[in-house]
């Protein structure tokens, strides 16, 4: 049992790009999932973004970028990131969830629940403004 936290870059329509930019600095390799892939695209024209991207190499980098969705505010600079804690255990995830959203101020932004790309994904925003997207790790076979 194990977690891991990784930094989140929050992008509109420039995810695929910025995840390719890393590669090619740090190496490694690309995987990204878009809205259509999941079956989440609200809007037709943002099927083809980036819901899930991630760079991870064998040094050891990891980052993870999405575009955010036209219906979420998205401000250049404001929240530009989230800190994602990946897991392997549903019950592990499941208590970091219920510590930290009990705390007071605490807002969650997805409930954590089943997902169509995940066991178990939440998002939740904590007192000091810092969002943080817990989720249950699975393996993605890109098609």
């Amino acid at each position: 049992m194990s977690i891991e936290t990784v930094t989140h870059v929050n992008l509109r329509g420039t995810a695929r790009e910025a995840l390719e930019l890393y590669r090619s600095v740090f190496g490694g390799e690309v995987t990204a999932v878009t809205y259509g892939d999941a079956g989440s695209a609200t809007d037709p024209a943002e099927a083809d973004q980036v819901m899930w991207g991630q760079v991870r190499s064998d040094a050891g980098f990891h980052v993870m970028a999405y575009d955010v969705p036209s219906e979420r505010p998205l401000e250049p600079g404001v929240a530009p990131y989230f800190v994602s804690v990946r897991g392997s255990d549903p019950d592990e995830i499941t208590g970091y969830w219920e510590r930290l959203t009990a705390v007071a101020g605490s807002t969650v932004v997805t409930p954590l629940a089943p997902a169509g790309w995940a066991p178990l994904y939440g998002m939740a925003t904590d007192p000091y403004g810092v969002t943080w997207v817990l989720d249950v790790a699975v393996a993605y076979a890109q098609a």
